[in-house]
């Protein structure tokens, strides 16, 4: 059989893309496989057991979420005893998150985030290539339509409003199943 034609460098773009992609979703899937929260999730955990006692809106703002998604995220960890929340004996309208000993024990468990692994090798760069990287990755936000876009700075596939724990239903995708990359595609 000969060899395949090489790809035109478009569609080798698309196929770095689509890796990218990929190994978000995995490493997604592999989160909540293993210990049950989505990246939003942990990430919320981490940053309150590092910064508690602190406010909702002090913790949204730390984790670049908005404050309904935190408050979504909070009601769930606060079902699983991950977290509480205490009202302020100086002002009953301010709410304060502990992390509780079981939230704890699972941040002693949970895998390291895909972005933590991401930014150790970008910390190996020179700085010239960490600026050509940037650049390059949002001209392509550009590109795709996506620079509007806010984001939080988690490398998670999963949006907290799809998070198939919230209400035990089984998992909804953003995409449709034919569309989905990998053959463990639901």
């Amino acid at each position: 059989m000969p060899d395949p034609l090489p790809l035109a460098i478009e569609d080798q773009i698309v196929v770095a893309l689509r890796q990218i992609i990929r190994a978000v979703d995995l490493h997604s899937r592999r989160l909540v496989d293993e210990i049950g929260l989505t990246g939003p999730q942990l990430v919320t955990l981490q940053v309150a057991a590092r910064l508690a006692p602190i406010s909702t809106t002090a913790l949204a703002r730390a984790v670049h979420l908005s404050n309904p998604t935190m408050t979504g995220i909070l009601t769930r960890l606060e079902k699983r005893a991950f977290i509480e929340r205490r009202r302020s004996d100086a002002d009953r309208r301010s709410v304060t998150i502990d992390v509780t000993p079981t939230g704890q024990a699972i941040l002693e468990q949970a895998p390291s985030l895909l972005q933590d692994r991401f930014r150790e090798e970008l910390r190996k760069l020179e700085a010239w290539e960490q600026q050509m990287t940037l650049a390059t990755l949002q001209r392509v936000a550009r590109m795709m339509g996506a620079d509007t876009l806010e984001a939080a700075p988690i490398l998670e596939s999963r949006e907290e409003t799809l998070d198939p724990s919230a209400a035990g239903e089984t998992p909804t995708w953003p995409m449709p199943p034919g569309l989905r990359p990998g053959p463990e595609a639901p």
